[in-house]
């Protein structure tokens, strides 16, 4: 199959295109803007092979996204393309509204407008696959429930707003036009090339230079970690097995208070690589001011997808994060390039 995916070069996307290239005989195109956050060297693996090919496209160029689907013309379509940071959302919402709606609602219809154009048997197997978040569904704070399929929406955050709202879009799509779409909505991933100033590799990062490892308020709030490697197989068969009109929830059952991630990543830091003065990495745990509206617990319940399309994590919290940890212990110059913007620079012909 032909897949078209965007926002490639991201962190989750640029692990769906290896999991495809690596695993699969089908044929991609990725498409992406390349943010800050965009990193073709997450995809050097691949990038030489005559089934994968790129292009630096805005989802929100309605031109560009109509040429390209013509040209390329996709059996499926995954769209990974969004700004996914809080912070920079409470910062400077408005690129949030313009990629993660606006740019989803610019799929939608030039994807829906080239879907009509099908016949037979490729129109019938087209898919166009949201990947979504978990933080659409709010706060978990003061009960022991976990997120479902039918969770009703709460988001707290201008990113998670965002997505609620791209989310709602893509059902509209279906329920309107019949066009073929399916929604998942994921925990926090983790795992290699994951972009530093997210917590894990800002954690590992920041304890190898010896500097402060900020938490924000007590570090109780809770998450649920999905390693990427997991999310990447679990969305490749999502779009390939599910029915159309579909929701998965996709998650690690994985639930952790942040503080006890950063004190597991120093434990891994004291073993595998100690400090040149002997003391512990925890010694440079700081608590900071909270973030404002910080969701205080995520958790979410995966039993629909592990009961409809067999899917298991086959990675637990501490294998994970054992393999995340050794990844950047032995890929220290991709995160420098990453850290100090020569990645971006090279990419733009900037000396």
């Amino acid at each position: 199959m032909k897949f078209l995916i965007t926002g490639g070069a991201g962190f989750i996307g640029s692990a769906v295109i290896r999991h495809i290239i690596n695993h699969t005989d089908d044929e991609v195109l990725n498409v992406d803007k390349l943010t800050y956050a965009g990193n073709l060297e997450s995809l050097v693996e691949v990038e030489k092979n005559t089934r994968y090919s790129f292009h630096q496209i805005d989802i929100c160029d309605e031109v560009a996204v109509a040429q390209i689907v013509k040209d390329f013309q996709p059996d499926i379509v995954m769209h990974l393309a969004a700004e996914s940071h809080v912070d920079r959302s409470i910062d400077g919402p408005a690129e949030f509204i313009k990629t993660n709606i606006v740019g989803t609602y610019t799929l939608l219809e030039v994807l829906r407008k080239y879907w009509l154009t099908l016949g037979g048997d490729k129109k019938a197997k087209f898919r166009f696959h949201h990947i979504s978040t978990d933080e659409v569904y709010g706060d978990l704070e003061g009960t022991t429930e976990l997120f479902t399929e039918t969770t009703s929406y709460a988001p707290s955050s201008p990113y998670s707003a965002s997505k609620a709202s791209s989310d709602h879009l893509v059902r509209a799509w279906y329920r309107t036009y019949g066009f073929p779409t399916i929604v998942t909505n994921c925990s926090n991933n983790y795992g290699p090339y994951h972009f530093p100033e997210k917590l894990i590799p800002l954690m590992i990062l920041n304890a190898l230079d010896g500097k402060p490892l900020p938490v924000y308020g007590n570090g109780q709030q809770i998450r649920d970690w999905l390693f990427v490697e997991d999310h990447a197989r679990a969305l490749y068969q999502v779009v390939c097995q599910a029915a159309v009109g579909e929701t998965y929830n996709i998650g690690g059952h994985n639930e952790k208070q942040n503080i006890e991630v950063v004190r597991t990543i120093c434990a891994l830091l004291d073993e595998l690589k100690p400090r040149d003065d002997k003391q512990s990495y925890t010694s440079l745990i700081r608590y900071v001011t909270d973030r404002p509206g910080h969701d205080v617990r995520y958790a979410i319940d995966a039993s629909k997808i592990a009961r409809d399309l067999n899917w298991e994590p086959l990675e637990t919290f501490e294998t994970g994060l054992r393999k995340t940890v050794e990844w950047y212990l032995n890929n220290l110059e991709w995160c420098r390039r990453v850290q100090d913007g020569s990645y971006q620079r090279e990419r733009l012909g900037v000396n």
